[in-house]
């Protein structure tokens, strides 16, 4: 894309603050060279690699790159045969090491982080480099005696050395024949050896060589002859050493030179896991969202039934839900709506001056180029773009005395420009279009532009204050009005963006409230055509018309939820009813058979009582055989249990099919069928799966059709788990635990039948919301889920609907 609509729509600015989130510098360079792209895919990849990173921030409570530095140049010198210093090792060994933490911490997270994973597979930690420096060099940039065998015996006998020269010395200063000539009983360096301060008066009383001279002339620095040998064995050794401290830096400076490519690498790979993390901190910071990037889309605008349309839309998406200008204060910035459908693919704005126009146009562009560069977005989830070859931009004063170009001459330099270029997969900004010249003919050349770019299919956003425009925006195919309001009473600009109306000037309006004489105005409006005052009332009462529409649609809405609660309520109390009823009559069924099997031993055990009787009698008494008879014919009469029926509730016919809901009579539970045989079914009831006969399953619901909006879940009806609650709050925990939680609260919530669950995550840096929502987008038991409304807690809370039951 053209770097100078990059900048125009202050792409690099954004970048900028992107950077100021980079750990070192390798990171903050590929952060300050990015470009958007055009490829859908790897716009999409890009969007991952943030996504992931967001994720990975919130796993580990927090990532940073400390430590890791861009040693290339260090890599680069050691391949000429220069020797890297201490200092220089250190830094190559903590980048290696922090390397190989992270390659090991994000390798053991590749299921989640799979884009993240792809690119720490490609570091290289080089582990006998970074082992090798810090064998030989400390902390404290030191050379330790451990370096080799021969720095270890140099060193020791530096040591003795040392020690005898110093011996050597403090008995000469010490000593009564000597402490007479000397200034001051210590031992000094001059020059790099050791020296006794002799006074001057007393030149040659000591034999030795003199190093140096106080600023007085009082005091003499020698050398005395006795420990000229010591001195030079002292100063012979500390020659040695630093010649095989240089060998060992040069030996790993070789090291690092042979594994050069692969330190390389390593650097280039953590600096893309640099990136990644400074835009998943940035979207962080600016509480910004994933947005949906889409291909462009291949069906016209032709409806069934209907004639071809005089217009072919492009098949763009551009749908911004709460979009919010990065630059701009988040207190005070006001977030607006941009959408395109099936109907136009331009958009005019129209409005009073600093009432937003250039605004949404940069939001738009901004946005989108974001979001190309794989930038999360300050807008509402559920935002969705098409990703576009070239986003041009005219937006602004560019006029130049240099080059001798008028504010009409450079729009119009940059309007030949972008149609030069453009094409149907390119979005086109256009602020203030038709202005800088004599008004009529600006606004038909404003047309005549519009009019190209409607045929060319080219995605367009103009701005401009031709009223002209209004109405061609009105009665073009392909082309929509836009207007941003403005505020008659406190006499400003709201900044809110209305699709569908265009705006009103407001010019009487605003002279009358700032004080100018009635008469003044009375007479303006008489000089304006009637067409054009009719045109403003008419506008008034669109506005007036369209806000009354919207508040029924939304008190209709409202109404519906209601309707629809309430349905669902009455549902589920019919299915307890039901069970209530089945339990009641399965009671009634098992007295009954109790009392008649009481009855039956009751008969047997007289029986048995008689039999005995009548075997110690010969003679069988009338009453024992009256008796008898008594007893057989109660036996005879005994009615079998009676069946109690009752009105069944109304329930679905039909076959069962895979994917029914169904009622499990032997086990008193609700399941699903997931396999079905001859005889019998698999149903799965909870995580369990059960086999049954057909003739032990209920059919409760047959399974719905596709449908764009998921319909409530089916309630178990009987033999409930316990409710764990409709409502969750997270509020306080990490994400880890939120998530188990969640997990938790889910499973318990879909055994128990509910239908949806108020998951309370608050609002605070939306890591806890974000790691919530991407836990729900795959999690098998929910069917979807949304952002709570005004009213339910806004973006703190997300309402999760359960899947069918």
């Amino acid at each position: 894309m053209d770097t100078k609509y990059l900048e125009t729509l202050e792409l690099p600015k954004i970048l900028e603050r992107v950077a100021e989130y980079a750990s070192f510098s390798a990171g903050r360079e590929l952060i300050l060279a990015l470009k958007p792209t055009s490829d859908l895919e790897e716009a999409r990849r890009r969007q991952g690699e943030t996504r992931e990173a967001l994720y990975f921030i919130d796993s580990q409570g927090g990532v940073s790159l400390g430590g890791v530095h861009d040693v290339r140049p260090l890599v680069e010198s050691a391949s000429r045969g220069a020797t890297l210093l201490p200092g220089d090792l250190l830094d190559i060994r903590s980048t290696l090491l922090r390397g190989q933490s992270l390659k090991r911490t994000i390798t053991r997270q590749a299921a989640q982080l799979p884009l993240l994973a792809a690119i720490a597979a490609r570091l290289e930690p080089c582990p006998h480099v970074a082992a090798e420096i810090g064998r030989c060099i400390n902390d404290q940039a030191q050379v330790v005696d451990a370096a080799s065998p021969r720095l270890a015996q140099i060193r020791r006998d530096l040591k003795i050395a040392h020690d005898r020269l110093l011996d050597k010395l403090n008995r000469m200063v010490s000593s009564p024949e000597t402490a007479a000539y000397l200034q001051e009983a210590f031992v000094t360096q001059r020059n790099g050896r050791y020296v006794i301060p002799l006074k001057a008066d007393f030149k040659g009383r000591i034999p030795g060589l003199v190093h140096d001279t106080s600023a007085s002339g009082a005091t003499l620095f020698i050398e005395p002859l006795a420990t000229v040998e010591l001195n030079n064995r002292w100063r012979e050794l500390q020659i040695e050493e630093e010649r095989e401290v240089q060998r060992i830096l040069a030996e790993l400076s070789n090291l690092v030179a042979q594994e050069g490519e692969f330190i390389t690498r390593t650097v280039e790979a953590l600096a893309e896991l640099d990136l990644a993390l400074a835009k998943a901190e940035y979207a962080h910071a600016t509480h910004s969202v994933e947005p949906e990037l889409v291909p462009f889309k291949t069906t016209s605008s032709k409806k069934k039934g209907q004639p071809a349309p005089e217009f072919q839309h492009p098949g763009s998406t551009i749908k911004l839900l709460r979009a919010r200008h990065p630059l701009l204060d988040p207190a005070t910035v006001v977030p607006i709506d941009v959408y395109l459908d099936d109907d136009y693919f331009v958009l005019v704005i129209t409005g009073p001056n600093t009432g937003g126009k250039t605004v949404s146009l940069k939001t738009v562009g901004l946005l989108t180029l974001m979001a190309q560069a794989g930038l999360h977005i300050p807008a509402a989830e559920g935002s969705a773009l098409s990703v576009f070859e070239g986003v041009y931009a005219d937006i602004g004063d560019e006029q130049s005395i240099e080059q001798s170009l008028s504010t009409f001459s450079s729009h119009m330099s940059n309007i030949i420009h972008v149609l030069q270029h453009a094409n149907e997969r390119s979005l086109v900004l256009l602020d203030e279009l038709g202005a800088g010249t004599d008004p009529s003919e600006g606004s038909a050349l404003a047309r005549a532009i519009l009019s190209h770019l409607v045929r060319r299919r080219i995605t367009t956003l103009a701005t401009t204050h031709s009223s002209e425009l209004k109405v061609y925006a009105h009665s073009t195919p392909g082309v929509q009005n836009a207007s941003v309001e403005f505020d008659l009473e406190t006499l400003s600009p709201t900044y809110e963006l209305t699709i569908g109306l265009p705006g009103r000037s407001n010019a009487f309006a605003i002279a009358t409230r700032l004080g100018l004489p009635q008469e003044i105005v009375e007479e303006a409006k008489g000089l304006v055509t009637p067409e054009g005052l009719e045109t403003e009332a008419l506008l008034a009462e669109i506005k007036v018309a369209r806000e009354e529409a919207l508040a029924a649609r939304e008190a209709a809405r409202a109404a519906q939820r209601e309707a629809e609660k309430l349905a669902e309520q009455l549902r589920l109390r019919l299915a307890s009813i039901e069970e209530e009823r089945r339990a009641i009559v399965n009671q009634a069924r098992e007295e009954a058979r109790q009392e008649l099997e009481a009855v039956r031993t009751e008969l047997r055990r007289v029986r048995a009582r008689l039999a005995l009787a009548l075997q110690a009698s010969q003679e069988q008494p009338v009453e024992l055989a009256e008796a008898e008879q008594t007893l057989s014919a109660l036996e005879a009469q005994a009615p079998p249990p009676e069946e109690v029926t009752l009105p069944p509730v109304e329930m679905p016919a039909g076959p069962l099919a895979v994917g029914d809901a169904v009622w499990v009579a032997g086990l008193g539970v609700h399941g699903e069928i997931v396999e079905l045989f001859e005889d019998g079914a698999v149903v799965q009831v909870g995580s369990f799966r059960v086999r049954a006969r057909r003739e032990a399953l209920q059919l409760r619901k047959h399974t719905p059709p596709p449908i764009e909006e998921p319909a409530p879940s089916e309630p178990v009806l009987a033999a409930l788990p316990p409710s764990p609650g409709i409502e969750l709050d997270l509020r306080g925990l990490r994400v880890e635990a939120a998530l188990g939680r969640v997990d938790q609260h889910l499973n318990a919530a879909f055994l128990a039948g509910l239908p949806f669950v108020r998951i309370v995550h608050g609002k605070g840096t939306g890591a806890l919301r974000r790691a919530v929502r991407q836990a729900l987008k795959g999690h098998p038991l929910i069917a979807s889920f949304r952002p709570g409304e005004q009213g339910e807690g806004g973006d703190g809370v997300t309402v999760a609907y359960l899947a069918n039951q």
